[in-house]
């Protein structure tokens, strides 16, 4: 197993890069998508925070990634001693049709294709998403971490109507009419689910890319209105048996899977990492379960991360664990300090269980 670090678009910098070498990280999940553009308050050192509007403005629909931004970045993950594992998400302003099932459909799915094939090209391995029409929403951001650390939770449903122009909780057409997106059934959601694995993997499989599902976060059988896709365990089993390919793999969360209210947290990363479907791992740890968490420190939550380690080794993963977030630590770098903490523990745990 590989240790690595995540880090959103304003934080793809040398010194960044730097500092997850220097915590003993040896690989990087580059997110391209600006989750901030065009927030009016609020910072961007954390992970982005919800309101009924959403985290902010999608970007250039016009703008596909390049293969050569895509090498470039490559190149420079590489030349402080990295490698560049993948890319999480895509950009709401790329597949917002796709998700909705609008008008411009077809034309985002062959931008997506050539994101894909451009990938390849370019030598990266990974395509994580989340395939939901809200996304991430509804969770607060409190001090409800050990010494009353920042953290990310959710105290409730969230069943504010998503306005038109948004999809993925951001802000993809600014001058949509007025009105709510109309809700859909979880059948409608699953098919064009599978309408997307049918035109994406095979293009996948060629360009020797996988494409990564992460499970809903939070994991509510609804939300805004709208049905959700992941929010058990055994949905995931569902979401791989609708496409079997070695290109159809998970985007593994252990903190989201760990909040599901059915199911079990071993037994789910033990079934996934047997069939050898976990691309990468979100090593996330929290208390209590949907619709009241709170995100925790790595090593204070309610997952055994250690037994979760050895069952990984067992089945032979050999992918890359990242700390997808952490709470904010109480000093002049908060981020950074939290990532540090979480880097920390997983270097030590996974020489643990090296020597065991």
């Amino acid at each position: 197993m590989n240790l690595g670090l995540g880090l959103y678009h304003h934080a793809l910098t040398r010194e960044n890069f730097q500092f997850a070498r220097q915590a003993g990280a040896t690989h990087i999940v580059a997110h391209l998508v600006d989750y901030f553009k065009g927030r009016a308050s609020g910072s961007n050192e954390d992970q982005p925070m919800d309101s009924e509007r959403g985290w902010g403005f999608a970007g250039d629909a016009n703008a596909l990634w390049s293969f050569e931004d895509l090498l470039a970045l490559r190149k420079a993950v590489e030349a402080e001693g990295l490698k560049l594992e993948g890319i999480e998400n895509f950009d709401p302003a790329h597949w917002h049709d796709v998700l909705l099932d609008g008008p411009k459909r077809k034309e985002q799915i062959e931008g997506l294709k050539t994101m894909v094939r451009r990938m390849g090209r370019a030598g990266i391995p990974i395509m994580g998403y989340n395939f939901s029409i809200t996304g991430v929403c509804g969770r607060t951001h409190r001090r409800y971490a050990r010494g009353n650390a920042l953290a990310a939770g959710m105290e409730g449903p969230f069943d504010a109507p998503m306005p038109n122009g948004m999809v993925w909780n951001m802000i993809y057409d600014p001058h949509a009419p007025a009105g709510t997106v109309p809700g859909i059934t979880s059948e409608d959601l699953w098919s064009r689910f599978g309408a997307f694995l049918d035109e994406l993997v095979p293009v996948a499989e060629e360009a020797g890319v996988k494409l990564a599902l992460h499970p809903d976060d939070p994991p509510m059988p609804a939300m805004r209105g709208q049905p959700r896709l992941v929010y058990q365990p055994g949905l995931y089993q569902r979401a791989l048996d609708q496409k079997p390919s070695p290109s159809n793999a998970l985007e593994f969360c252990i903190g989201s899977i760990a909040e599901m209210t059915d199911g079990d947290v071993y037994e789910a990363v033990e079934q996934y990492s047997r069939q050898n479907k976990l691309a990468y791992v979100h090593f996330r740890n929290v208390t209590g379960k949907v619709p009241r968490y709170r995100e925790t420190f790595i090593d204070d939550g309610d997952v055994d991360m250690l037994r979760v380690l050895r069952i990984l080794k067992r089945n032979q993963f050999q992918g890359v664990l990242i700390p997808d977030h952490t709470p904010q630590m109480s000093c002049a770098a908060p981020w950074h300090a939290g990532m540090a903490f979480a880097l920390g523990y997983m270097r030590a745990a996974l020489q643990l269980i090296d020597r065991e």
